[in-house]
């Protein structure tokens, strides 16, 4: 006999396990499939994001600038060192314990919440009586009834056409994580959010990175002032990016990649790496969960379509965070998940789209969230803006990082906050006071009026708020 619970979640992800979590936190019984499995053969439960995304590239991230910092910039504080090596295998192993450190919490916090919790795939088999039969299959096979389904699988990195990954020449982001040596020449296909991540490390590390975006605009969605901001810095620092490109062929050898493309200008133009990496975007994983037996519908892109409130097309069905509609990121799958366990719950679980806010983990680091300056204007809204630079901030002096700004937009009349964008140090930290400022839809003068501690690199977010009514008060 099928074992039953009120809500099975099939994905162990940042939005399947919270919503596991917060559904067993309101009382219900609850189980939760996950296939990942770790080098070492065991459950690896948190999904792309905790084993080859976010929390693995930001362990690399922070060793790699640490190594710079001693490399390039430590002197400036009288600090200097001598024979400084680097051990690629420790480095990487550190990365390794962070990942498994990540996988042992969410193992934890399932036992801590009585969540059952299976080793495997699963698939939506047939509706019943009681809900929904689902099949895991791995090393146990198993039959689980649900009342309600949290269907949270994620994503998978997208290929280029003619150019599948294997991870040995041509990676995704899981190859790019475990490179067993440093590339000479490291080769991107894509500026995004994780190319310039993953080339920042490579970079730090001793490679030589170029960057072949096919959009005209280096990161085309952010504001205007910080993506220029951000392209300067990062080119300053030996990223070579080129935007404008149309890739044309890609052949992978025994020891390097060639890639064939057009620039800018229409001119032909040949890229040979050691290694190339493939950052263009991720396609919903939808394979294998029953989709087609049962009648969940997917789009044409093979997402799970779902209403506002994340239910599909049939009763009880639910769908959260990679595999649905919306940006691609792992706190949005979060807010989704625990919305959604306080919907089947009974309560009014709630997501705003408008305040989600996004990170890019460079140096300088890049975060925005709201309206871009051109989104205003394309829409013909009338605003007010304020910006104020990291070089006039005391603490960004102290720190040595003075590069980048706090740009803030808000309404012509009402003064509601509309944007904030960032770029430079902490920008990451920084943005979660705007975050709350638009969650309570504030104006900037309540920024403005609010103490901040001195000094900080939050009081340039308040001298930007200062500057939307040109009173900046340290500049």
């Amino acid at each position: 006999m099928a074992k039953q619970f009120d809500v099975v979640v099939i994905g162990a992800g940042p939005g399947g396990y919270t919503a596991a979590i917060r559904a067993a936190q309101l009382g219900l019984g609850v189980a939760c499939i996950d296939a990942w499995t770790s080098p070492a053969g065991k459950p690896a439960p948190g999904g792309t994001c905790t084993n080859v995304g976010c929390i693995p590239s930001k362990a690399l991230l922070q060793s790699s600038e640490h190594y710079e910092q001693l490399n390039e910039h430590f002197a400036e504080h009288g600090i200097t060192a001598k024979g400084v090596s680097l051990d690629l295998a420790k480095l990487i192993g550190r990365k390794d314990t962070v990942v498994r450190q990540n996988n042992e919490g969410i193992l934890y916090l399932f036992k801590k919440n009585k969540i059952s919790f299976f080793h495997g795939t699963g698939a939506l088999v047939a509706k019943t009586d009681f809900g929904w039969l689902i099949k895991v299959s791995g090393k146990a096979e198993e039959d689980l009834e649900a009342r309600h389904v949290i269907v949270a699988t994620g994503s998978n990195a997208r290929e280029l056409p003619g150019a599948p990954f294997d991870e040995d020449r041509i990676l995704s982001n899981d190859g790019a994580l475990r490179l067993g040596a440093i590339p000479k020449k490291l080769g991107i296909i894509g500026a995004g959010v994780i190319g310039l991540e993953m080339g920042s490390v490579w970079r730090r590390l001793g490679a030589e990175v170029t960057i072949l975006e096919a959009l005209p605009d280096f990161l085309g969605p952010v504001d205007r002032d910080v993506a220029k901001e951000t392209q300067k810095a990062l080119a300053k620092q030996g990223l070579d990016i080129h935007t404008g490109v149309r890739i044309t062929e890609v052949k992978a050898a025994a020891k390097n990649v060639t890639v064939q493309y057009t620039d800018a200008a229409g001119a032909e133009q040949k890229l040979v790496v050691d290694h190339l990496m493939v950052s263009i975007g991720r396609v919903p994983n939808t394979q294998g969960l029953g989709s087609d037996t049962v009648g969940l519908k997917l789009d044409e892109r093979g997402f799970v379509v779902v209403d506002a409130d994340c239910r599909s097309n049939l009763p009880n069905v639910w769908a959260v965070g990679d595999v649905v509609r919306g940006p691609m990121l792992a706190h949005k799958a979060e807010e989704e998940g625990v919305a959604v366990a306080e919907r089947i719950a009974g309560q009014h679980g709630h997501v705003n789209f408008d305040t989600i806010p996004w990170v890019i983990y460079t140096s300088p680091e890049v975060a925005w969230v709201g309206k871009s300056e051109q989104a205003l204007k394309a829409a013909g809204q009338d605003y007010k803006v304020g910006s104020f630079p990291f070089m006039a901030n005391g603490r960004a002096r102290a720190l040595g990082d003075t590069t980048g700004f706090v740009k803030i937009l808000a309404d012509a009349k009402t003064d509601e906050v509309l944007g904030v964008h960032i770029v430079g140090p902490m920008a990451s930290e920084l943005i979660s006071e705007a975050v709350t400022i638009m969650e309570f839809r504030g104006a900037s003068e309540d920024i403005a009026r609010i103490c901040h501690a001195h000094p900080t690199l939050s009081e340039a977010v308040k001298e930007a708020a200062l500057a939307v009514d040109k009173r900046t008060l340290n500049m």
